[in-house]
């Protein structure tokens, strides 16, 4: 297995890591059958990424195995915003039968973290994430970790976080503040139990706390720019699925 290191990672101040703390022990309370997670958000830049990531990192410092893997084939954003390096295989390859698990799963410098980055930018994600390759691949990390947590597309742009949610325990809602309206959320929402899912509840991200900085609840995330995606595609190249524009506020979420 081929190790990584996250050159752009940064450390985390006490009331993030604190924040992180409490959406792992809540996840947890969830009961011992909820491993397998996937996240998703209504659309982009909603920080979605960053809390999965986070998450992931929170578990291992607790001392559990987790592996995140990056599914949202579309628009990457992990190896870009944390600096991954040269990243030659993905999930993309082991989906379309180009690479064994061991070829695109790697170690990284977190102690118990291991990830799967998404490769490259393919046309047809939808398609790759049904195949028979994706429900082996969950069986397989559920084998060997303690959590295997999941970063998929917007669910408001398009279809692949449904299809996701089908192989998984259980789903979190990643939403932004003051961003999206109520109803689009419910209709996300909605979308998303079709796959007969356990949702796990929403996180409220970028909430304008003291400071300046944006987290959910009582505590902050920090301010992160969650813009930046790097080279993968273009969630406004979706097509059919794809929603458009800002949603802006009618009744906030």
């Amino acid at each position: 297995m081929k190790s990584v290191k996250f050159s752009a990672r940064q450390a985390l101040d006490n009331r993030t890591n604190e924040a992180y703390k409490s959406l792992r022990t809540n996840i947890q309370f969830c009961g011992t059958n909820i491993r397998v997670i996937s996240f998703t958000s209504c659309v982009p830049n909603e920080g979605k990424s960053s809390v999965c990531f986070n998450l992931a990192v929170s578990f291992a410092e607790s001392g559990k195995r987790v592996i995140l893997i990056d599914a949202d084939m579309r628009k990457s954003v992990l190896a870009g915003r944390y600096q991954a390096g040269n990243v030659e295989a993905g999930l993309a390859h082991y989906l379309a039968g180009q690479k064994e698990l061991d070829e695109v799963r790697m170690e990284t410098d977190i102690e118990n973290m291991d990830i799967i980055f998404s490769g490259p930018y393919v046309p047809n994600p939808a398609e790759l994430l049904e195949e028979e390759n994706f429900k082996e691949l969950v069986r397989e990390c559920r084998k060997s970790y303690d959590y295997v947590l999941i970063d998929t597309p917007p669910l408001g742009s398009v279809i692949d976080s449904a299809i996701v949610a089908k192989e998984v325990d259980g789903a979190v809602l990643v939403i932004e503040a003051d961003a999206i309206s109520y109803h689009f959320v419910q209709n996300v929402k909605t979308q998303l139990e079709k796959s007969n899912v356990k949702i796990l509840g929403t996180v409220l991200n970028k909430v304008a706390i003291g400071g300046g900085k944006y987290g959910y609840g009582k505590y902050g995330y920090g301010k992160y720019g969650y813009g930046r995606y790097g080279a993968y595609g273009d969630y406004g190249s979706y097509g059919e699925n794809t929603r458009g524009g800002v949603h802006r506020p009618e009744k906030k979420a």
